[in-house]
This record gives C-alpha cells, structure tokens and sequence, in this order.
C-alpha cells in the first residue's frame, strides 16, 4: 500500500472498486493502493454481460464511452465539468440507480466493522476484503434464501 496527498492531507491506505449489478450483489471486486486513479479499474469491473455502466465522475472517460456504445452497452457514468441545470439532473437521475452500489459497502463498512485496514499488505486486505463482500452478498439476498415460514 502507498500513501497520497488528498488536498492537504495525507491518507495511507487502499481503494476498494466493485462491480455490481443494479440490485446492488457485487459480481468483481478489485483493491488498489491509495495513490491510483479510480479509471484504471474500469475494464476489470466489467463482466462482459453488461447492458448499462453506472459509475461516478472517476470513472469516465471519452474513449470507454465509445467502446461501450460500439459494444451496444449504455454508458450512464456522471459527467464531469458539466454544471447546468440539464446535466445537475442527468447525474443526479443517474447517481440514484448508482446509489445501489453503496449498500454493500454500508454492510463491510457499518454492520461489520470494516473502517480501517488490519494488516500492512495488499494481498492479505484484499483476502479480508474478498470473504466480506462475499457474506455482504449472502446478507443481502437473506430474505430470498430463507425457506418460507409455512414449509417444514
């Protein structure tokens, strides 16, 4: 892991990206260190069945929203820079199907306990984080796993 200058602050520590569908079940997870950009992560998110990509201002670029709309995939990532009343409302539409995606993080996060990281490497983290989305995703889908009430 490396350390990164954010405004004035420096934070030590890694990024968490996750690919997920619009109910919020993450599919792909990927862990980089502090100091990378969120855009480099863009194409292991994808897990090729896609119809839409949802994503914030990190992620878009103008040569993946071609690639995308070639493929016949819709490219729904909010843009940056565009401060009208027209886009504040496309981002906004699109950040509330977006928002989905941060359930499971609330999950890791705030039910588990998972604010800091426990142990010095990527590699062991990333393991750590890995079993946490995986029991995010089973939480998540509890209701549709459980047997009904009514059969033995």
């Amino acid at each position: 892991m490396r350390q990164t200058k954010k405004g004035k602050m420096w934070h030590f520590g890694m990024k968490i990206h996750v690919g997920s569908d619009r109910r919020g079940i993450v599919h792909t997870v990927t862990t980089t260190d502090a100091a990378q950009a969120d855009i480099t992560q863009f194409h292991d998110l994808l897990h090729g069945a896609e119809t839409a990509v949802y994503g914030d201002k990190a992620y878009w670029c103008a040569e993946d929203q071609a690639d995308c709309e070639a493929q016949g995939v819709k490219f729904r990532i909010n843009r940056r820079g565009q401060r009208t009343p027209y886009w504040d409302g496309i981002n906004r539409a699109r950040s509330r199907v977006r928002a989905h995606v941060e359930h499971p993080f609330h999950v890791v996060k705030r039910l588990w306990g998972f604010a800091k990281v426990r142990y010095r490497g990527l590699a062991k983290n990333t393991t750590r984080i890995f079993a946490l989305f995986a029991l995010a995703n089973l939480y998540r889908l509890r209701h549709r796993l459980m047997p009904s009430a009514g059969s033995a």
